[in-house]
Order: structure tokens, then C-alpha cells, then sequence
């Protein structure tokens, strides 16, 4: 191909032929991401119906309907539907990923054709064609550039850094790499920001930098989250027990000699007794209301199930741009004649002073001070604006009120940094006195940019910024507080050792140069120069976020940086934010490469950063350390993310600068783009978990209560102790509103403090499957208790059935408050800090009440009305539970 390339842009006539052009379009296919096969909306929805928890409702529903209890039928199947609604948008949402990418592709494109330039479908491009770009336009296909005029491109997309680079023509045989990253070359859903140029398509479609980062997203495949799982397991486990427990009670009541029938829906509503079809509600319940929490403090959840993966995090990587810093570049240090300066405050704030040596210094009072000022807000295309409106007699100065604003911005990031930095000084765009009348704009050869301005008196001068190098080079003068001297070598290397020194703190630095320009010439204006000063910036890391770096500390949570940046400005971010301590290491992408997995699986114990990475590497890293068992947090905001954050467990898109691809694939989106904001998710999803295994503790041990009750029933000989009515009212009564109520208790205060679970770590770890059985069992001999003890007193069947029933739900809504902690006894949980708990204990209370002595429910329940002495001796059998386990608890967690 690449001997073919000489003709297709050298000669009289540029670019391909239309027979040419179709040819190759025939053999390599168009310049588009390859198509995946989709699932329809309704294949979908009806693969949700597969889980076994789901399968056994739909059961339970049919026998609900065939015993004549249709309440509870509609129950269930609401459950069903919403489970089912919340999955399949989940998975429709995974569908959508991919064709966002795909719109990612330019429209159209503007190339060569049989000697003529012309507009077609950018899917119709073909490796050869010679296109024009220019600025607004997004390139439609990776090329190599030949000719340009001040081009720029931003890149974000797939290098995750929003500042725009310089571009320059290069050779058209030149190799496109595998990273995004050489200077002649522009790619595919990048953006032309500024200039114009002339390129030749070196790869199209799948070929493509997105195009491969396409096919690594149809690669990966959606796992379920360790919760999922483990109520995966829990489901099959509960399907059986339910048919164990059928069988078995059928089998003794037939040979007791009971009649077939009845025997049959016992059995029955024994399995149904032992189902918690409360579960699945309670836990999307509790999911949901955790999502709008989270979304009031700027999260929001794209997967429900991804709320309960957060806690489990072991380790967050996060994009260093925006994230762990403000997004906002600052000036922090300039050096100027012979002095240094501190430059205070972040943001587009100006309430910064400027000090030297501690002390706050006045720029009228250090002439080379005051003139670099000038020069960094003249020498400058962006805008800020003050947010307070200005009167006309204090236009030029600047307010209190003015100043502890923030201002309103706009153009590239290291000139608003100089903006802002002026204006701590009292530099404002109209407090200048010059008025520009001309410019040479930035080139990526010359590096630098020059202004000419006009003073009040007439004189003319040039402004220059642009690398230290250049503008050194160029420099015949300085000018230092007492005047204009010669640049001698002595103050050369003296500049150049404060160059590197601020380089070597990852500053980024800017020379600002100015010429007064004899006689009005603007000829020679970029040499023999006098040099002002050096400024130093860098964007620095958010204050929520060193707070939120020591939090994830505390947490046993490994923080880790990737970025597209440089590696020393990445571990000096990370130092600033406390990422990056004594005895971590950090990664380039070259290393990276020269890696195996298990070399770099073995690195990512003690890396914190990753510098200079591509979205391969990015994949890389997240799969690594999913090697070594952590379940990972993968932030980021580009295309180039977008992998990574798939495969991860817990994917989070920002959501101020995030592309839409990326928000697609991730779980959570960040809708201010903070790392502290993850940080507080991953607390709310801690809770949630840790809620979870309280209502999954109540439910399973007042389902154990309710077939230890009737098995063992059964099994003595005893009539049956609750009829399936009854049986079904306990389950509307205590397996609703207080499950739910658990799912929203405050976190605990130690949840932050506590080591991540690990990906295996059993639901029932920590002794919560001993709890739950003892508990279950006590409840059900409580239960039977109180029914023999009544059956003895001789007050008739259906009286000692009431009384076992209030016994059982009075006992079942006491043991909630039991399940509030997992080391304190009833008597020693916070009661007033869910109030919803105690509303919901206390309807599903009169309701049992109103069944017991209400005629209309009596006829509905088979119950009567107990007498005062029946109804504390019931509740005295139910109130003995907790009792008995605050005594037995303690011997048990010291025996754990």
C-alpha cells in the first residue's frame, strides 16, 4: 500500500480516482465500527424471568392463586414485573454502548476525488484518500498529516486530557502506533479546535484507534455482582429446602393418617412459609432508595445491583484531570527578575494574594513583578469575566466581592491560568492600559505567541510567551526591579536552574518576554528580546479529595492514578493528593508493554500510578488487578476508558466532561466529577450491603420460625398450628413494610473503617448463618410453646391458634430490632434513628390486632378474640426470645 501512497498525493492531480476509491472500498470494507449482533427489546425482557428466585415466585404465585388467595398472587407477581423492568433496562442500556460509538463517526468529510475536492458519507472513505480538515470539523478516520496551518486538536476522547495539542505535517509513510499520540497524526472522533490541514486516511473503520477500542468493548462481557451471585446461590438453596420441607411434611401427615388433601396444602403452605418472596422486593427496595440518596449527593446510578458492588471496592483507579484536581489550571509560582513569588489560591478564584518570602508583596511595588503581569494578560486570547456587576466609576478595580467570586472563563486553560494570575495582582484586561492591535498566533514550530500593543502615550510593544528554551534563546535583556539589564550567562543558568526546578515539581512553565518596538517596526519583534518572567502552573488536586484519599485510607482502600499525562506530573499530583507515598512506585505505558500479565499482576501490589497509558493498558491494569482478587472501582471520561470501565467491577463515568460512550458502559456517573463523590458512593454502598444482610438475617429466621412451627407440629402429633391463612398473613405482615425499613437504616459509624469483603467472601460470613438458624429456632419453639400451653389451658382450638399467631408476628416484629446490629443485643440498638422502622412495626402491630378482634378479619383468618390475660401470656412467650438471645449471644462471639 505504501508504494502506492507517493502517487496518490504527489502530482497533478491529488488524491484517489472514484474507480480506485470503490475498489478498495469493496475489498476493506467501510469506514465503520463493525456492527454487533443485537438483542431484541423482547428477547430481553423475557431472559429475565431465568433466575431461580424468580422461578420459585412465579410458583409461589400459582399456588396462591389455586389456594384462593389472589392478594397475595398480585403481590408476588408485581415483584416479578419489577425485578424484571429494573434487569432489562439494565441490559438495554449495555445494548446502547456500542452504538454510541458508533456515532462517535463523522458524518461526512470533505476529500479528493479524480482531481476535485468534494463531500461525501464518511463511511464511504478508503485507506489513500487525501481530506481536508479545519476547525469545528471532527476527523472521521485516522490520518497522517501533509500540509498544516496553526493546527491544533483535541483529543480527549482517547487520551483522557482536554487541553488541544499541536499538530504539524509529517511523513505520510510514517507507522501510526498503537497510542494516540503522535504529533502528525490526527484520529477518528477527535476534533479540530483551531488551523486547518490537509491529511491522507492511513486507517478506517475498525482499523481505527476507536475502532479497536470498539471491539475491546464487544469483547467483554457483563458479569453479575457478587450480591447477585450470592442471591443466586441463596435462591437455590431456599428452592430446596421449600421442596424438602413439602415432601417431608406430606409424608408424615398421610402416615399419621391425615386426608390426603389437606395434608397436600399444608405441605404447600409450609414451602410457601419458607420462601422469603419479601426478599427480592426489600432488596430492590432498598437499592432504589439507596440510588436517590446517592444521586442528591451527585451520583447517579446507571445499574441498580452496581449500588452494592461499590462497598466491596478494594480498589478505585481514577483519571487525574477533573477528578482528584479542580480541571483548573493555576499559576502557583513565578519567578520574575531576580525573585520568586508565591501565588495563592486554586480555581477561578482571584482572592489569591501573591507573596515573597511569606509576605504579602504589592505588584506596583516590584516593577519586573508588575510588568510579567501585564505581559501574561495582554499576550493572551482567553476571557474572564467577573460574575459581580461592575459600576463605571471602580471599572479597572477590582471589589471585595469581586474577588471572593468565581469568575466566569473561557479559551484554553494555561491563559486563563495567566489571566487569573494577573488579576491576583490587580491586572485586569482593563486595568492594562495597552490595546492590542495585532498578534503572530502560536505555531507548534516557533513554540511561542506574540502581541503587539499600544500604551496610552503612543509607545508600541511586543508581548512574547512560549517554552522557557525558546524564548532564553532569543532574550538579550532581563529587566529587574531597578531596570533593564544585559542577560548575562550567570543569569541565564540562573533562569534555567529555576526552569528545571519548577519543571521538576511538574509545573508547567511559560516564558513572558516584551520588545519595545523602535520607530513603530514590527519587524524582528521575536528577537532581541527582554525577559520578564517565569510562571509556573499546574492543576492542582481538589481539597475533597485529600480528604477523600485518607477517608479511602481508613477504608482499606487502595487509591490508584491513570492518566495520559506525563509521568512526573502524574506522581506529583498524586503526592500533592496523598496518593503516592514512601515506597509506591510508578508505571509508563512503554513499561507497561514490556510487561506479561503476571509480571504486571505482580507490580500492581505496591503501583499507584500509571502514566502515558493507552485504553489497552487500561484494560490491562483493571484485569490485573482483578487477577490479585480486588474488586475495582475504574473511573474516567474519555472513549479510551470505555474498555476499562466495562470490565471493571464498578465502572464510573464523570459526568461534566464524560463522552457518551463512556457514560454508557459505566454503572455510576459522577455529575460533578469528583473523586470525593465516589468515595461517599462507596460509603452508601457499604450501608446497603451491610442493610442487606440485616432484612436478609430477619427474613430467613422468621421463615425458619414458621416451618420449625409447622413441621414440628406435624411431626408431634399436634393438630395443625396455623391454618394457610394464617401462614399467609404473617408473611404480609412481616415480610413487607419492616424488611423494607431495615434496607434504609443510617449506616453504622464504623462502616468506614471496616476492610472491603472480598470477591468470595460468603453472604453468611461473620457467624450470620449461626444467628440466623439459633433465631429461627427459637422463634418457632416460642411459637409451639404457646400453642401447647394454650391447647392445655383447654381454650379451644381456634383460640390457641390466635394465640400462637400473635405470638409468632409479635415475636417476628421484635426480632427486627434485634437484626438493626449484629453485635448488640435488642437492648442496646439506637431505636430513634429510623423512624420509618418504628411506623412499620407499629402498622403491621394493629394490623394482627385488627385480625384478632375485628368480626370481618376473624371470618377472613379463622381467629377470636383474646382475652387480656391470653394476650400477655402470648406476648410473654414471644418477648422470651430476645431475652434468651441477649444471654446466649455473647458466648456465641466469643466462641466466633
Amino acid at each position: 500500500m505504501l508504494d502506492i501512497l507517493e502517487k496518490e498525493y504527489i502530482g497533478t492531480k491529488i488524491g484517489l480516482s472514484s474507480a480506485e476509491a470503490a475498489k478498495r472500498l469493496r475489498e476493506n470494507g467501510s469506514n465503520a465500527l463493525a456492527a454487533k449482533k443485537k438483542n431484541g427489546a423482547v428477547r430481553i425482557f423475557f431472559s429475565q424471568f431465568k433466575d431461580i428466585m424468580v422461578l420459585i415466585l412465579l410458583v409461589s404465585t400459582a399456588i396462591s392463586v389455586f389456594l384462593g388467595e389472589l392478594y397475595d398472587a398480585v403481590t408476588i407477581i408485581l415483584i416479578v414485573l419489577i425485578n424484571s423492568i429494573l434487569g432489562f433496562i439494565q441490559e438495554y442500556r449495555t445494548e446502547k454502548t456500542l452504538e454510541e460509538l458508533e456515532k462517535m463517526a463523522a458524518p461526512s468529510a470533505r476529500v479528493w476525488r479524480d482531481g476535485e475536492l468534494t463531500r461525501i458519507p464518511a463511511e464511504e472513505l478508503v485507506i489513500g484518500d487525501v481530506i481536508e480538515l479545519e476547525a469545528g470539523d471532527r476527523v472521521p478516520a485516522d490520518c497522517v498529516i501533509l500540509s498544516s496551518s496553526g493546527l491544533m486538536a483535541e483529543e480527549s476522547v482517547l487520551t483522557g486530557e482536554s487541553a488541544a495539542v499541536p499538530k504539524r505535517a509529517g511523513n505520510p509513510h510514517e507507522e501510526l502506533t498503537s497510542a494516540p499520540d503522535l504529533p502528525t497524526a490526527v484520529y477518528a472522533g477527535t476534533v479540530i479546535t483551531k488551523g486547518s490541514a490537509r491529511c491522507i486516511v492511513r486507517a478506517t473503520g475498525k482499523g481505527t484507534q476507536i475502532g479497536r477500542i470498539s471491539d475491546m468493548l464487544s469483547e467483554i462481557d457483563d458479569e453479575p455482582t457478587p450480591l447477585q451471585k450470592q442471591l443466586g446461590e441463596l435462591g437455590r438453596v431456599v428452592a430446596i429446602i421449600c421442596m424438602a420441607v413439602c415432601v417431608i411434611v406430606f409424608a408424615a401427615g398421610v402416615l399419621r393418617g391425615e386426608p390426603v388433601f389437606d395434608m397436600l396444602m399444608t405441605g404447600i403452605t409450609i414451602a410457601i412459609a419458607a420462601i422469603p418472596e419479601g426478599l427480592p422486593a426489600a432488596v430492590t427496595i432498598a437499592l432504589a432508595l439507596a440510588v436517590r440518596r446517592m444521586l442528591r449527593q451527585n451520583a447517579l446510578v446507571h445499574k441498580l445491583h452496581a449500588v452494592e458492588t461499590l462497598g466491596c471496592a478494594s480498589v478505585i483507579c481514577t483519571d487525574k484531570t477533573g477528578t482528584v484536581t479542580e480541571n483548573k489550571m493555576t499559576v502557583t509560582r513565578l519567578f520574575c527578575g531576580e525573585e520568586s513569588y508565591e501565588v495563592l489560591g486554586t480555581g477561578y478564584r482571584i482572592s489569591g494574594e501573591i507573596r515573597r518570602n511569606g509576605e504579602h508583596i504589592n505588584p506596583i511595588a516590584a516593577p519586573a513583578l508588575h510588568e510579567t503581569l501585564v505581559a501574561a494578560a495582554v499576550c493572551n486570547d482567553a476571557r474572564i469575566s467577573s460574575p459581580v456587576k461592575i459600576s463605571s466609576r471602580n471599572r479597572g478595580s477590582v471589589s471585595a466581592a469581586e474577588r471572593s467570586a468565581e469568575w466566569s472563563v473561557s479559551g484554553d486553560p494555561t491563559e486563563i491560568a495567566l489571566l487569573i494570575a494577573a488579576a491576583k495582582g490587580g491586572i485586569t484586561e482593563n486595568a492594562t492600559d495597552r490595546a492590542r492591535y495585532g498578534e503572530i498566533p502560536f505555531d507548534s514550530e516557533s513554540r511561542c505567541m506574540t502581541v503587539f500593543a499600544k500604551a496610552p502615550s503612543g509607545r508600541k510593544v511586543a508581548y512574547i510567551k512560549g517554552a522557557p528554551d525558546v524564548l532564553l534563546s532569543r532574550c538579550t535583556y532581563y529587566k529587574g526591579d531597578d531596570g533593564v539589564r544585559p542577560m548575562t550567562n550567570a543569569v541565564r543558568r540562573r533562569l534555567i536552574e529555576e526552569n528545571e526546578r519548577m519543571t521538576s515539581e511538574a509545573l508547567r512553565v511559560l516564558a513572558l518576554a516584551s520588545k519595545e518596538l523602535q520607530g513603530g517596526s514590527d519587524e524582528q519583534a521575536e528577537y532581541g528580546l527582554t525577559f520578564l518572567g517565569l510562571a509556573g502552573m499546574i492543576d492542582p488536586p481538589r481539597k475533597e479529595a485529600k480528604r477523600a484519599v485518607r477517608l479511602c485510607r481508613s477504608a482499606h482502600i487502595r487509591t490508584v492514578m491513570i492518566t495520559g499525562d506525563h509521568i512526573n506530573t502524574a506522581v506529583a499530583v498524586a503526592k500533592r493528593a496523598g496518593i503516592f507515598r514512601g515506597g509506591d512506585i510508578a508505571l509508563s505505558g512503554a513499561e507497561l508493554s514490556a510487561m506479561s500479565d503476571e509480571e504486571l499482576a505482580e507490580r500492581t501490589e505496591n503501583c499507584s500510578v500509571f502514566a502515558r497509558v493507552s485504553p489497552a493498558d487500561k484494560l490491562r491494569i483493571v484485569r490485573a488487578f482483578r487477577k490479585r482478587g480486588h474488586i475495582v472501582a475504574m473511573t474516567g471520561d474519555g472513549v479510551n476508558d470505555a474498555p476499562a470501565i466495562k470490565e471493571a467491577g464498578i465502572g464510573v463515568s464523570m459526568g461534566i466532561t464524560g463522552t457518551d460512550v463512556t457514560k454508557q458502559a459505566a454503572d455510576v456517573i459522577l455529575l460533578d466529577d469528583n473523586f470525593a463523590t465516589l468515595v461517599s458512593a462507596v460509603r452508601q454502598g457499604r450501608a446497603i450491603y451491610s442493610n442487606i444482610r440485616k432484612f436478609v438475617r430477619y427474613l430467613l429466621s422468621c421463615n425458619i420460625g414458621e416451618v420449625i412451627t409447622m413441621f414440628l407440629g406435624i411431626i408431634m402429633g399436634l393438630p395443625i398450628v396455623l391454618l394457610p391463612t394464617q401462614v399467609l398473613l404473617v408473611n404480609l405482615l412481616t415480610d413487607g413494610l419492616p424488611a423494607v425499613a431495615l434496607g434504609v437504616e443510617p449506616p453504622d459509624e464504623d462502616i468506614m473503617s471496616r476492610k472491603p469483603r472480598r470477591r468470595d467472601e460468603s453472604f453468611f460470613s461473620g457467624g450470620l448463618l449461626p444467628k440466623i438458624i439459633f433465631r429461627g429456632i427459637l422463634i418457632g419453639l416460642s411459637t409451639l410453646g404457646c400453642f401447647v400451653f394454650a391447647m392445655r389451658s383447654g381454650i379451644g382450638l381456634n383460640a390457641a391458634r390466635t394465640c400462637a399467631l400473635f405470638t409468632l408476628v409479635t415475636s417476628q416484629l421484635l426480632h427486627v430490632f434485634e437484626c438493626k446490629s449484629e453485635t448488640r443485643s435488642i437492648f442496646g440498638v439506637p431505636y430513634l434513628n429510623n423512624i420509618k422502622l418504628i411506623l412499620s412495626v407499629a402498622i403491621s402491630a394493629a394490623i394482627i390486632l385488627a385480625a384478632i378482634y375485628l368480626p370481618p378479619l376473624q371470618l377472613i383468618f379463622s381467629t377470636v378474640p383474646l382475652s387480656s390475660e391470653q394476650l400477655l401470656s402470648s406476648f410473654g412467650f414471644a418477648a422470651a426470645i430476645p431475652v434468651a438471645a441477649a444471654i446466649v449471644n455473647p458466648f456465641l462471639r466469643k466462641r466466633d
